[in-house]
């Protein structure tokens, strides 16, 4: 698989440049021209990120900060683009945690031998390899979640619903769909019962509930996990669930059937 680099430039000409280049030397490479970048980082964890200091709706640095300090994408490697070569701003960049820096204007030759380089200086793995390392923790037995090495204060429903959505990393699931699952046949539930145990568990899980990293919502289905999870003492077994057992729809955009449980009267 060939190395994956992102490109965030709000220059049209810069991005085209790069991209062609770099796909010509054998990278992959993604075109962005703004801030809202991250979450595409996490998901995918580029082997590097290749950041203008001045961006359209902000600056790299605050980009390249608010990347150092993801549970997930904080070693992905970063190179900066410059907009003059003067020492105030090459200490500026490598202050925020860049490990290197170009000034414009460059040539291919220039921006690949650089990226070659801080690419040698990485483990051999790369990028791809250290998206692999478990997020979470889990101890089926003992009902117990470890995040970062911490362990995690929670209840047993907190548990079931992280443990369902880690045996389906990354499929999105609706509000009924995890009732069903989760909850079962317990009565006077709502889809409402489903988010407010999200809110519960962002609080515990993320450094930042506002921007979670692991526990998405896909905004007009449901929820999806991101994080990688390994399991401890139980071995992660096939799920038998109606997503795991349907032949007949993608468990993307499987729905729950009509659930017998009683909703509260209004």
């Amino acid at each position: 698989m060939r190395p994956l680099i992102f490109v965030v430039c709000g220059e049209t000409e810069i991005c085209h440049m790069s991209q062609s280049c770099l796909e010509e030397a054998g990278y992959s490479v993604r075109t962005f021209s703004s801030m809202d970048v991250l979450e595409e980082a996490e998901y995918q964890c580029p082997s590097l990120m290749l950041i203008s200091l001045v961006l359209p709706d902000g600056n790299g640095i605050a980009l390249c900060r608010r990347l150092r300090q993801s549970r997930i994408a904080s070693r992905v490697a970063v190179v900066f683009l410059l907009e003059e070569d003067t020492e105030e701003h090459r200490v500026l960049v490598l202050d925020s945690g860049a490990d290197d820096c170009i000034a414009k204007p460059f040539s291919d030759r220039e921006l690949v031998a650089r990226i070659q380089a801080v690419l040698r200086r990485l483990p051999r793995s790369g990028g791809a390899a250290r998206a692999k390392k478990p997020d979470l923790v889990i101890d089926s037995w003992a009902m117990k979640v470890t995040v970062g090495g911490e362990p995690m204060p929670i209840t047993s429903l907190e548990f079931r619903v992280i443990e369902y959505l880690a045996r389906h990393r990354g499929q999105v699931f609706t509000r009924d769909l995890l009732l069903d699952a989760v909850w079962g046949d317990t009565q006077f539930v709502t889809p409402r019962s489903v988010d407010a145990c999200i809110r519960r568990i962002r609080k515990k899980l993320e450094l930042n509930p506002a921007r979670p990293a692991y526990l998405k919502t896909v905004r007009g289905i449901g929820y999806r996990l991101d994080a990688v999870a390994e399991w401890q003492s139980a071995v992660n077994e096939g799920c038998t669930c109606v997503v795991c057992t349907s032949s007949t729809n993608p468990p993307h955009l499987l729905h729950s059937p009509s659930s017998k449980r009683k909703r509260p009267s209004a």
